[in-house]
């Protein structure tokens, strides 16, 4: 696995998480949906900064295995439900080429000179088919993307991709290219998102499903803590098959099934406390993608830059303040500004680079209709 480190995880003007945002008014975007992909990316940037603490804190790996339960499952099925109008139009496949496969292109190539330097790897080869760090999730949601229209014909979505969820824990043939293992794996996540309703969002956001979600999380972190020493938190990755992770083969399907049931409960408890009207930092949910590529830098250096190594970074007050921080470094990248500054490369036009297809030449035709016309009159 090219992986540096056990990490996870818009188009027209939108963050690429999404193919339609469903408007509160016309012309709004859902406040609900940007903030509970703000505080998801959040947690993303956090459970990164927990990374170097878990091993001389065991309270640290328990709350990193509870946020990695839910986090990414949380970002994808979101991924999936704004995915749904997805139905491979000529506009369509360029927001997703321009959306994702280029940004793709651009931070695996920077990720991987950034990393020649902070592994000390000068060698470390430029290979698009095998994804660095975060860059798998650019990778996977395009290929999930482009399946949405077999998604929306297929009788039983879900059963149909847990089982190949399930066969690919089997498969560890499956090797690194595009990382598809972690692809099939957390494929029912995006497939659950095209398949609910704004009804099902509802569902979750009732007071009584808020106040149970309370007790609920707080078993997951004695659960966790519990299974610290005992169980091997990379079954929350989704990248390894059953034998990679020297475990018997029928326990893949059986903790994929797990792992999604305890995941789809910590993502409605999650979901259940995110605020449905506009806050300070729903503006910032349109930014989620910058922060998740971008943070990476950051959670990299850190390491290289020696931000670790004082002993008191490893205590309870250092791990207080290294959660801070990363929420921190998060939240201004996904601010407006740095979104105008690093939009060129994350949502670049690129009209040179396509045909353009009859709608575009029908709306060019009558605006010049109505140009001649105007000046007839």
């Amino acid at each position: 696995m090219r992986a540096v480190a056990p990490a996870d995880g818009g188009r027209g003007r939108k963050d690429a998480s999404e193919a339609a945002v469903p408007a509160q008014r016309s012309g709004q975007r859902d406040a609900f949906f940007d903030n509970a992909k703000y505080l998801a990316i959040v947690l993303v940037a956090m459970g990164h900064s927990w990374e170097p603490l878990r091993d001389g804190s065991r309270a640290a790996s328990a709350l990193y295995m509870v946020v990695y339960a839910f986090h990414m499952p949380a970002f994808i099925i979101i991924s999936g439900y704004f995915s749904r109008t997805f139905d491979a139009s000529p506009g369509r496949i360029r927001r997703l080429i321009t959306g994702l496969a280029v940004p793709y292109v651009v931070f695996e190539t920077a990720y991987t000179l950034f990393t020649r330097w902070t592994d000390q790897e000068p060698d470390r080869p430029i290979s698009l088919l095998d994804p660095l760090y975060l860059t798998w999730f650019l990778a996977a949601l395009f290929i999930w993307r482009l399946t949405t229209p077999v998604w929306r014909h297929v009788r039983w979505p879900l059963p149909v991709a847990l089982v190949i969820a399930m066969l690919a824990t089997l498969s560890p043939s499956v090797g690194n290219d595009l990382d598809l293992q972690r692809t099939l794996q957390f494929l029912p996540y995006f497939v659950l998102g095209l398949c609910l309703k704004p009804e099902h969002f509802r569902l979750v956001r009732r007071r009584k499903v808020r106040i149970l979600a309370v007790p609920v999380f707080a078993a997951a972190v004695a659960v966790a803590y519990w299974a610290v020493p005992r169980m091997t938190g990379a079954w929350f990755y989704h990248r390894d098959s059953a034998e990679e992770l020297a475990a018997p083969s029928w326990s893949g399907p059986v903790m994929t099934l797990v792992i999604f049931g305890c995941s789809l409960v910590l993502v409605a408890c999650f979901l259940s406390w995110v605020p449905g009207r506009r806050a300070w930092f729903t503006v910032l949910g349109a930014g989620t993608l910058y922060g998740y590529l971008l943070h990476g830098f950051v959670a990299q250096g850190s390491k290289f830059w020696g931000w670790y190594e004082p002993a008191w970074v490893h205590r309870p007050l250092g791990e207080l303040v290294v959660t801070a921080v990363a929420a921190v470094v998060v939240t201004a990248l996904c601010t407006p500004p740095v979104r105008r500054l690093f939009r060129w490369v994350m949502e670049p036009e690129m009209a040179w680079a396509f045909r353009r297809d009859a709608r575009d030449q029908a709306r060019e035709r009558d605006a010049a209709v109505r140009e001649r016309t105007a000046v007839r009159e």
